[in-house]
C-alpha cells in the first residue's frame, strides 16, 4: 500500500496559518479562559462546593484540550515550514492568552493549599474526584509553593517576553542556518535537519567529515546569539526558582517527572560503572573504519563490510515492517499504526525548510496525533518512525481519561516510544541474512544504547555544570564550549578522538522553555522500556492488556509506584537498572564476536 509522505492538517483546521476555524477556536478559548478565571475566583473551598469545583475542572479540561489542539496545529505549521511568518504570529497570539489561564491556575492551586488536610481528604473521597486524586494532590502541593496571585501574574506575564521568547528566539536563529554541501558537482544549501541526517548517516566517511566541519562552523558562527539565548533562558528560570525558594535546580525537573532524586542517582551510578563495554564497542567500530579511536561524526555511521549493501526501507516498506512487527506484541498497537499511516498523520518528506528533529504531538479535541520527522530510507529512520508511533499509541490508550490523568511526564513518555523502537530493532536483526548484515543492524541497535548511556549522560553533566555556573552570573561562549567538551569527555569516558564543542548550540533540547533537563528522562525511558520488553517476551500473549494498563497509569502515580505496581521492581535499587544494562552488554558481546574476523 502507498502512503503519503505529508501529513493532513486540514482535518484539524483547514486553511493553514490563515485558518478561520483556528482563529474562531482561539477566540472561543479566550472567552473560556475568562469564564474559568471568573469561576475560580468566586469558588469558596468547602465540601459543600464540591459540585462547583467539579464544573470548574470540567471547564479546565475543555480549555486544556483546546489550547493543546491549537498549539499542536501551529507547531506543526512551523515545523513543516520554518519560514511561515503568519504561523509565528499565531503562536504569539495563542501564548499571549497563557497569563490569564495561569492566573486562574494559581488561584485554584492556592485555594487547594488553604484547605485543611481533613477537609481535603473528605473532598477527595467523593466519587467525582477519586480518579483524579493523585493529580489534585500534586496541584495542592504546587499551590503551597506559590507566591501571591499578583506576583505569580507578573512572573507569568514576563515569561512571554522572557522564558518563552528566548526559546522562540532559538527557533528563529536555527531557521536562518543552512549548511553548504557539494553534491553532483553543485553546491546545495541543506537545512539543519537535512545536514544532520546526512552528516551522521552517510556511508562515505569523507562526506561525514566534510559535513561535520561545515556543521560545526555554522553553529559557531551563530554562537554569540546562542550564548545570549541560553544565558537568558536559563537565567530567567533560575530567577523564577529563587523567587519561589527553590535552591536545587533539579527539584522541578524531578517533580515534573515524578521521580525521586535517589532513583536518578542510582540510575546514573549504575550506568557509570558499566561503560567499559561501550568504550570497547566504540573502539572496535573505529577500528572497522580504519581508525584507532572513534570520531564524533562516525558514531552513527553505518558499518558496511564486504559487498554489503546497507538495508534501506522506502516509507511504504517501513510502514509495512512496523505494522507487521508491532502485531507480534500488540495487535491493537499494529492496528493503531496502520490507521496513522492511512489517515496521513505523519510528515516525513525530506525537503528544505523543515525544522530538524522529530516529535509526536497530540490533538485531544479530535483524539488524534501528528508525527513530524524527515525520512531518509535508513534503518535509523525506521526506528525513529516506530519511536514516534509509540508515543502516539501511548496517547491513544488514554483518550477516554480526564485530561489531568493524561498529563504524563517525559520519562514515562519515552517508555512506549522506546519500547516500539526495540521491537523494530530486534525484528530487523532477525531477518538479517548474512554476518555482515547482522553486524550492520546490531550496530544500529547499539547506537541507541550509546546515545542513552554516553551522549545523554554528557548532556546531563553539561546542563548541571551550566546551571551551577549560571547561578554565579553570565557564562561566556568560550566557557560554555569548554564545559561541553569536558562533559563529552567524561560522558564518553575519553573514548572519542574528536568532540563536538558547539553541540550545546545545535541541540534544541537545551533551549526548550517548558521542561528543563530534557535529557535524563530519555535514558530512564530507555532502561524502563528494556525492563518492559523483557517482561513482554516472558508474558507472551497475555502482555498486551497489561501493557495498556501500565500506559494508562503513567500520569496517575509516581514513577516508583508505577514500576512497583506493574513490574514489581524497586527503582531505588541498582538491580533493575543493571538488568537492563546487562541486555545491552550481551548485544555488545555479540557485536565483538561477530566483528573479530574483520579486524
Amino acid at each position: 500500500m502507498s502512503y503519503s509522505l505529508n501529513w493532513n492538517l486540514d482535518s484539524i483546521f483547514s486553511g493553514g496559518s490563515h485558518s478561520d476555524a483556528l482563529n474562531q477556536r482561539m477566540k472561543q478559548l479566550e472567552d473560556q479562559m475568562n469564564e474559568y478565571y471568573h469561576r475560580v475566583t468566586k469558588w469558596s473551598p468547602s465540601s459543600d462546593n464540591a459540585e462547583q469545583l467539579n464544573a470548574i475542572l470540567q471547564l479546565q479540561e475543555t480549555i486544556t484540550n483546546g489550547f493543546t489542539q491549537c498549539s499542536s496545529y501551529i507547531t506543526a505549521l512551523l515545523s513543516a515550514n520554518v519560514n511561515d511568518s503568519d504561523a509565528k504570529v499565531l503562536s504569539g497570539k495563542l501564548y499571549a492568552m497563557l497569563p490569564r489561564l495561569q492566573s486562574a491556575e494559581t488561584v485554584l492551586s492556592k485555594k487547594f493549599a488553604e484547605i485543611s488536610d481533613n477537609d481535603w481528604n473528605q473532598m477527595l473521597s467523593k466519587s467525582s474526584f477519586e480518579t483524579i486524586a493523585f493529580r489534585l494532590n500534586e496541584i495542592r502541593r504546587d499551590g503551597s509553593q506559590l507566591l501571591s496571585e499578583a506576583e505569580e501574574n507578573i512572573i507569568n506575564t514576563l515569561s512571554l517576553d522572557g522564558l518563552n521568547a528566548w526559546s522562540s528566539h532559538y527557533d528563529t536563529i536555527v531557521a536562518s542556518i543552512s549548511i553548504p554541501f557539494e553534491q553532483d558537482g553543485q553546491v546545495v544549501e541543506l537545512s539543519a535537519g537535512q545536514a544532520f541526517n546526512k552528516m551522521m548517516g552517510d556511508p562515505d566517511p569523507k562526506v561525514r567529515e566534510t559535513l561535520f566541519a561545515a556543521w560545526e562552523e555554522a553553529w559557531k558562527e551563530k554562537a554569540p546569539l546562542f550564548t545570549d539565548t541560553l544565558n537568558h533562558l536559563d537565567g530567567f528560570r533560575l530567577s523564577d526558582y529563587e523567587l519561589h525558594g527553590v535552591t536545587d535546580f533539579l527539584q522541578k525537573p524531578l517533580e515534573y517527572n515524578r521521580l525521586k532524586k535517589e532513583t536518578l542517582s542510582v540510575m546514573w551510578d549504575t550506568i557509570q560503572k558499566n561503560k567499559q563495554p561501550l568504550v570497547d564497542y566504540l573502539t572496535r567500530k573505529a577500528n572497522l573504519f580504519g581508525k584507532e579511536k572513534m570520531e564524533w561524526q562516525d558514531q552513527d555511521a553505518p558499518i558496511i563490510l564486504g559487498d554489503l549493501k546497507e538495508k534501506t526501507f522506502s516509507f511504504d516498506e517501513a510502514a509495512a515492517f512496523i505494522i507487521e512487527n508491532f502485531n507480534k506484541f500488540s495487535p491493537k498497537m499494529a492496528k493503531f499504526a496502520q490507521s496513522a499511516f492511512e489517515k496521513s498523520w505523519i510528515e516525513a518528506e525530506d525537503r528544505p525548510g523543515k525544522r530538524p528533529g522529530g516529535y509526536c504531538t497530540e490533538l485531544p479535541e479530535t483524539k488524534e496525533s501528528r508525527i513530524f520527522m524527515t525520512y531518509s530510507n535508513s534503518v535509523n529512520e525506521v526506528a525513529t518512525l516506530a519511536h514516534e508511533l509509540g508515543h502516539a499509541f501511548h496517547s491513544s490508550t488514554m483518550w477516554d481519561l480526564p485530561s489531568l490523568n493524561r498529563e504524563y511526564a517525559m520519562n514515562v513518555a519515552e517508555t512506549a516510544s522506546t519500547f516500539a523502537e526495540l521491537i523494530v530493532a530486534d525484528a530487523t536483526l532477525k531477518v538479517a541474512k548474512t554476518k555482515e548484515e547482522k553486524i550492520n543492524l546490531l550496530d544500529t541497535k547499539l547506537q541507541n544504547a550509546l546515545a542513552m548511556f554516553m551522549n545523554i549522560h554528557s548532556r546531563f553533566i553539561f546542563e548541571n555544570r551550566f546551571y551551577e555556573a549560571r547561578q554565579e552570573g553570565l557564562v561566556s561562549e568560550d566557557k560554555i564550549t569548554e564545559m561541553m567538551v569536558e562533559a563529552q569527555k567524561e560522558g564518553y569516558q575519553g573514548a572519542l578522538a574528536t568532540y563536538h564543542p558547539y553541540f550545546w548550540a545545535a541541540k534544541l533540547h537545551f533551549f526548550i522553555d517548558d521542561v528543563p533537563f530534557y535529557n535524563f528522562p530519555y535514558t530512564f525511558g530507555y532502561l524502563f522500556s528494556l525492563g518492559i520488553y523483557a517482561y513482554a517476551n516472558q508474558k507472551g500473549a497475555n502482555f498486551e492488556e497489561e501493557y495498556i494498563h501500565l500506559l494508562r497509569d503513567t500520569a496517575s502515580m509516581t514513577t516508583e509506584d508505577l514500576a512497583k505496581k506493574h513490574l514489581n521492581v524497586d527503582l531505588t535499587q541498582p538491580d533493575f537498572w543493571q538488568a537492563g544494562i546487562d541486555m545491552v552488554t550481551e548485544d555488545i558481546q555479540t557485536f565483538m564476536e561477530l566483528t573479530e574476523e574483520f579486524i
